[in-house]
This record gives C-alpha cells, sequence and structure tokens, in this order.
C-alpha cells in the first residue's frame, strides 16, 4: 500500500530515558502529536503526512522506554509530561503546536503547565480529566475499570488475517478508518521468530499507563495554560457520563469547546480526515 510521505524513525537521549519518535521533515514551524494510551505513534500516519511539508511533524512513542508496574501505581503521567518537556528541549523544539489524543491530550496539557512549554496552541482530543475524587482514591489494577481489561487483553495472533478479523469484532476498533486499522496492525503488533504476531505494547505496560493516570490531579493546573485551547469531545463518547470537558474547557484562559457528531472516544481514528482538517484550521487560526 501506498502510504506517500513516510516518516524517519529515531530516537532521543533525553537524559534518563531514550524515546522513539516519528519525524516528518518540514519547512514550517513543529507540530508534535502524541498518542493515546497503549497506542502508538503511527496512528498519527494518516494526518501527519498531510500536515507536511507545511509543518516539521513529530510524533513520540510512550509505551516502555520507562520500567514501570501497573500493580505498584504504574506511570504517573506526570512523570511522562516531564519526559515530554525534555524531549521537546533535547530536540531544540520552540513553540510548537501540540496535539494529543486522550493520555497524550493530558500529558500536553501537564507538559505545558508544569514544565513550561511555550506551545503556540493545543488540540486536546478527548482528554483524560477524570473527576477529581478519583485522584484521591487509591485502587489496585482489578479495580481499574480500563487497565483490568488492557491487562488481560488478547495480545498475540497467528497472523494478519486473524488479527484484522478479531479487531473488527471489538467494538473499540469497528468504527476505525480502515488505513487507521492497518496502520495498527503493520506498527503496533510485531512479528514473532516463531510466527504469528504480537502487541508491540504488551498489555502490563499498557495497564501500567492507565494506573499512572490516577497519580496527579490535572484538574489545578488547566488555569495555567495560557495558550489558545481547543477541547474536542465524541458524541458518542462513553467518557461523556463521567468526565465534563465543557467544565475543563471552561477553567482554560482561552479554551474553545467543540462536540463532533457521530464518533466515540477515538475521533483521530474514525475520522482522521476531519481530524486533519481541524487541526490546519486551528492552527492557521493561531500561526
Amino acid at each position: 500500500m501506498d502510504r506517500g510521505t513516510m516518516p524517519k524513525v529515531l530516537v532521543a537521549d533525553i537524559g534518563e530515558a531514550d524515546l522513539s519518535y516519528l519525524l516528518y521533515e518540514g519547512d514550517g514551524p513543529t507540530i508534535v502529536l502524541l498518542h493515546a494510551t497503549g497506542f502508538l505513534p503511527w496512528l498519527w500516519h494518516p494526518i501527519a503526512r498531510d500536515l507536511s511539508p507545511r509543518w516539521r511533524v513529530i510524533a513520540p512513542y510512550f509505551c516502555d522506554h520507562r520500567e514501570s508496574d501497573p500493580h505498584q501505581g504504574g506511570l504517573n503521567w506526570m512523570t511522562v509530561a516531564q519526559d515530554l518537556a525534555s524531549f521537546c528541549r533535547v530536540l531544540g523544539i520552540e513553540r510548537p503546536a501540540m496535539v494529543g489524543h486522550s493520555m497524550g491530550a493530558t500529558v500536553i496539557t501537564l507538559a505545558n503547565a508544569a514544565f513550561h512549554l511555550d506551545a503556540r496552541g493545543l488540540v486536546l482530543f478527548e482528554p483524560i480529566f477524570l473527576p477529581e475524587d478519583f485522584y484521591r482514591t487509591d485502587i489496585t489494577v482489578d479495580m481499574h475499570p480500563l487497565a483490568s481489561k488492557a491487562i488481560r487483553r488478547k495480545d498475540t495472533w497467528s497472523g494478519t488475517e486473524e488479527a484484522h478479523a478479531y479487531l473488527r469484532s471489538k467494538a473499540l476498533f469497528r468504527n476505525w478508518d480502515e488505513e487507521m486499522l492497518d496502520l495498527y496492525v503493520e506498527y503496533g503488533m510485531k512479528r514473532l521468530d516463531a510466527g504469528g504476531l504480537q502487541l508491540a505494547c504488551a498489555p502490563v505496560r499498557e495497564a501500567s499507563l492507565f494506573m499512572g493516570g490516577l497519580r496527579y490531579d490535572p484538574w489545578p493546573l488547566l488555569p495555567k495554560v495560557a495558550c489558545p485551547t481547543l477541547v474536542l469531545e465524541g458524541e458518542q463518547s462513553e467518557n461523556r457520563a463521567f468526565i465534563d470537558l465543557k467544565k475543563a474547557t471552561s477553567l482554560f484562559p482561552q479554551g474553545t469547546y467543540r462536540l463532533i457528531s457521530g464518533v466515540g472516544h477515538l475521533i483521530p481514528q474514525e475520522k482522521p480526515r476531519e481530524s486533519l482538517e481541524i487541526i490546519r484550521e486551528f492552527f492557521g487560526e493561531h500561526a
């Protein structure tokens, strides 16, 4: 399959860890794209290739760059945010545009508010700002609604055909754009020496990230995000039952809220073309 402009796959030494990332060369300013929990930077590819070469596009990968144990609290998202800030400084990224999805949206928020990343703007697809009581509650992996599922996730298949069929049978993947699903299978799974495929981000790693999302309350930091901020919520997202993104938007000094119709939590995977146009429009206004 012709995927158009292909990125370089590189690694940055950020001091305490090595962080892999995709780089799409471009002549314009830098835009940083940050993926959701358990996902991968390649899921930005249909969007990133069309943003370049007007933008220099960078998409880091947060899954296994640090050791962590879901049963010991997991990987704190504030640590991930600090790693993102270090990554930007190591690469000399100044005043980036920043886009994040789910965990990635929360992490870029924390990085800007706590570690003084001077972003030209943030686009937050379905950020995870849980009710504040959640951050004051000690729960185990088995009690966490997402970590408990992640750690038991099926992670091996006999081949590409079985993997595709399995993913399409699951509600989470049912409405994905076809290219997005192909990218998930191609880059989100590794080929085993004995044959077959296995998830690149192991279930225990994904569970550790979910657990780490409870270790720092982001709400007090939202008013400290000075740049223009666009918050996007899927009309059919299950998160709407307990995450108040309109309230979160009201706390950003330059916050704007937008509801995306006909889509759930996975807006970029289900509607990549619309997501691309939203990003282009937002940063066109805030160049």
